[in-house]
Order: structure tokens, then sequence, then C-alpha cells
């Protein structure tokens, strides 16, 4: 017997226990703000890195070929929430600067 999927996940920002659910079939950037979590945005289509961030923990999808990040930025973690879709429960952090 399959046991069933959860609708959505959930997406934490930070370390303070900020949450909110995310949607596997939308942008996670709707669904923090969505979830009245003020994350920084502009063009949202990959291209602006306005939204960029670290994915601490968990694993999106992205439904374009290449989201507007470097190769080393993809290896250090870093998303972009605008064109990244959650297939796990996920830990969103700012970036470093």
């Amino acid at each position: 017997m399959n046991s069933p999927v959860a609708p959505f996940f959930t997406a934490r920002v930070g370390d303070d226990g900020t949450q909110c659910d995310a949607w596997p079939e939308q942008p996670l950037l709707l669904s923090l703000e969505q979830g009245g979590i003020d994350w920084p945005s502009s063009c949202r289509n990959g291209t602006c890195r306005t939204c960029i961030g670290v994915l601490a923990e968990g694993e999106v999808r992205y439904a374009i070929d290449w989201p507007g990040l470097t190769a080393e930025e993809k290896a250090e973690g870093c998303v972009l929430p605008c064109v990244a879709y959650p297939v796990s429960d996920v830990k969103l952090e700012a970036p470093a600067i």
C-alpha cells in the first residue's frame, strides 16, 4: 500500500522559527509571500538575482535549465526562490554579504 503524499512542504527561514507552507507546484518565493514572509524580490524569472538565498536544508528543482546562478553559487547551495520549486521541506537563509 502506498502512503499518501503530503500536499505541501514546510519552508523555514533563518533560525528564529519563521516558517510557512511551501507548495511543490509553485515557486518558493510565492509560498513565502503567501505565508507572510518578507523576502527580497524583483524580476521573478531568475535573472535579477534579488531573491538569492542559501538553501541550508532540503532540495528544490527548477523548471528552467539554468536559473541565473554560477556553478560556484550552486555548489555553495545558493538558490533563486523566484524560480525554485520545493521537493522537500526546506530551510532558506539570507546569503552572507
